[in-house]
């Protein structure tokens, strides 16, 4: 049997799940990419000759609604269930909030209640490569990923590759003139008291702005990766996420798991999941891609009034 879980229902319901599945584990990650109150329904790519309709929607089945009556009452929504999230975290756990411009201002605020304002652990800003769109004013180009840890600190495995890029060619030729006795090229920086060493096959640490991870091989029919489910991440961006934040065998949370990319990356990273998500197509979606990437899980189901039944999906 496996550990991994991929359970059918809100993430509300996904906490009490957990805690009576594991009473005494608790995750190094819980990435949530929530709706982001953009104010459409946004459809799924089931065909090839469904077409993708203005404000992100399709011509295919609905895959979730996400418009509101107001922020006040999308705040209203989203807090507890960050909420919810955070008491699945280990005490060296991060929780990783994925949202855009129109809420992710005042979604800060909540966290900085629910969390602290000293647990904020800085941001990422997403660059998806989608192009500008914006006619009375700059076209927002990014997306925004809040970062809180359960504590002060939290899980930060800062040298492993994902999270270096290649130093520029100049830096290389100004900078790493010098060879070790294995013949790696390095340079000594001194500050203050203390020297450090780089070394230029290692390359740089990554900055809080990520633009190497395009959404375009997560939404084209032309990649294998692509699932047709609306606003699908690119697993390069879970990837580095996962191995940045958690440790082999270390517990993956994502209440609002859509078309599975978390799961998959967390699954053959060598970590175990529990992914959640409300949506019948989002289940769907997301059971086939386990499946097909060979990923043994178990389904479950939140069931009127408080039992869930499980279901093996061992492949």
């Amino acid at each position: 049997m496996t550990e991994n879980l991929l359970f059918h229902g809100d993430a509300l319901d996904l906490a009490p799940f957990a805690l009576c599945r594991w009473p005494s584990r608790r995750a190094q990650l819980a990435y949530l990419d929530p709706p982001f109150a953009v104010g459409v329904a946004f459809g799924a790519r089931t065909q090839p000759t469904e077409t993708r309709a203005q404000g992100g929607s399709t011509s295919g089945p609905v895959a979730y609604d996400d418009r509101w009556p107001s922020l006040e009452a999308y705040l209203a929504w989203l807090s507890p269930r960050v909420a919810a999230a955070r008491d699945l975290l280990a005490n060296d756990g991060s929780l990783w909030l994925h949202l855009d411009h129109r809420a992710v201002h005042d979604a800060k605020l909540v966290c900085d209640g629910i969390f602290g304002a000293p647990c904020f652990a800085g941001e990422i800003i997403w660059m998806p490569g989608n192009g500008a769109k914006g006619r009375n004013g700059p076209g927002m180009t990014h997306q925004t990923i809040l970062i809180y840890g359960k504590g002060r600190s939290f899980v930060w495995n800062a040298s492993d590759p994902a999270l270096r890029e290649p130093y520029a060619k100049t830096s290389l030729a100004m900078h790493f003139r010098n060879t070790d006795e294995g013949g790696r090229a390095y340079r000594d920086r001194t500050v203050g008291r203390k020297t450090y060493r780089y070394y230029a096959d290692e390359g740089r640490a990554l900055g809080s702005v990520w633009s190497d991870c395009p959404s375009m091989v997560a939404n084209t029919p032309l990649r294998r990766e692509t699932t047709g489910y609306p606003t699908q991440k690119p697993r390069k961006l879970l990837d580095r996420i996962v191995r940045a934040t958690t440790e082999p065998g270390a517990l993956v949370i994502d209440p609002f798991c859509g078309s599975g990319t978390t799961l998959e990356a967390a699954a053959l990273l060598g970590r175990v999941f529990l992914g959640g998500d409300i949506g019948d197509l989002a289940m769907a979606t997301t059971t086939k891609r386990l499946e097909t990437a060979g990923v043994a899980f178990e389904r479950a189901r939140r069931s009127p009034p408080h039992a869930a039944e499980v279901t093996p999906r061992a492949l």
